[in-house]
């Protein structure tokens, strides 16, 4: 849902589906998304939306049931074999936890090379050159940490020294998984800023999933919004954080916490617990939980629709036509 004439990454219909028959989950039921070269989308949701799995299902760590991840243009998701290995080169993945994402029997110097030595792209000194550069890069001195573990170093060198291995085959796509949830809020800023400026010097392309809004916000030029294995709004960040179309979206925002102690809390916050992704509602799967349901939500599910230039909503009475605080309805269903 960019404006780009041709985007990195295109996926459309995207379904990743867990078990089968009655105990089957649609972790990711059915999204459509853009990414434009030189983009940043932030991604959010609760716990359990569907987030990582998206995430891992673009890089093919789990398997897509359904839909096409199109990455330049190319379809990955027909890809198998070397080609599929070809195509993972062009994006890479860093993930939420910055310690168990190395391997603890392996020196630094090494993890970074890692990719170089998996695909043979430099040996000797142009690979020894490469793996300095990397590590200088991202803060790490590689004399005097060059050569030691995982195990010898914080949260937050850990995460650089992920973000630097990610780099080494010089990526296009970059899919930032709560790269920051685990650290204290000064390392935060600091892996934050770091990305920025690597996204500048690479001309990287970011997928930024995380559940922290305030972070989404600063990081992110467009922000979509997740419930329950669907896309419910996404659009441009301030657009959507100024004006959300969607009755989630605004809940969402209600509950985020201000970093000022003379700010009072807001009054509007979200009720109840997901459905389980089990069984979930017909219709709208925020229905059970919004306070504007009528019988449409329950019967119809609600499209994608653009509601203003690039913003676009997957709500029958988005708060952009309704007002920001329209009258509840009962809560059918």
């Amino acid at each position: 849902m960019t404006d780009a004439a041709s985007p990195l990454l295109s996926v459309r219909n995207l379904t990743v589906t867990f078990g089968s028959g009655a105990h089957s989950v649609s972790a990711v039921a059915g999204i459509s998304f853009e990414i434009a070269e030189g983009e940043t989308l932030g991604l959010v949701g609760e716990s359990g939306c569907g987030k990582s799995t998206t995430g891992k299902a673009l890089m093919k760590i789990v398997a897509p049931s359904s839909g096409t991840i199109e990455l330049d243009g190319v379809d990955i998701t027909r890809l198998r074999g070397r080609a599929l290995r070809n195509a993972r080169t062009r994006m890479q993945m860093i993930f939420q936890d910055p310690i168990s994402s190395l391997n603890p029997r392996r020196r630094v110097r090494d993890i970074v090379a890692e990719p170089l030595d998996a695909w043979k792209s430099a040996t000797g000194s142009a690979r020894e050159t490469i793996v300095r550069t990397l590590l200088n890069e991202v803060g790490i001195d590689p004399d005097v940490y060059g050569a030691r573990y995982p195990r010898e170093f914080s949260g937050g060198q850990c995460q650089r020294i992920s973000i630097a291995r990610s780099l080494a085959m010089r990526p296009k796509l970059l899919i930032c998984d709560e790269v920051v949830s685990a650290l204290d809020v000064s390392v935060q800023a600091q892996i934050l800023n770091l990305l920025e400026d690597l996204k500048a010097e690479y001309g990287l392309t970011l997928l930024f999933i995380a559940h922290d809004l305030a972070v989404v916000k600063n990081v992110s030029d467009r922000v979509a919004v997740m419930y329950l294995g669907k896309i419910c709004e996404i659009g441009p960040s301030d657009v959507l954080y100024e004006a959300p179309a969607h009755p989630y979206t605004k809940f969402l925002l209600g509950a985020a916490l201000e970093a000022d102690p003379d700010v009072t809390v807001r009054g509007e916050v979200l009720q109840g617990e997901p459905p389980s992704p089990l069984d979930p509602p017909s219709g709208c799967r925020f229905r059970t939980r919004c306070p504007f349901a009528t019988d449409l939500c329950a019967s119809d599910e609600p499209a994608l629709r653009e509601v203003a230039p690039g913003h676009h909503v997957a709500c029958h009475f988005p708060l952009t036509t309704l007002g920001s605080s329209p009258s509840p309805s009962p809560i059918l269903g």
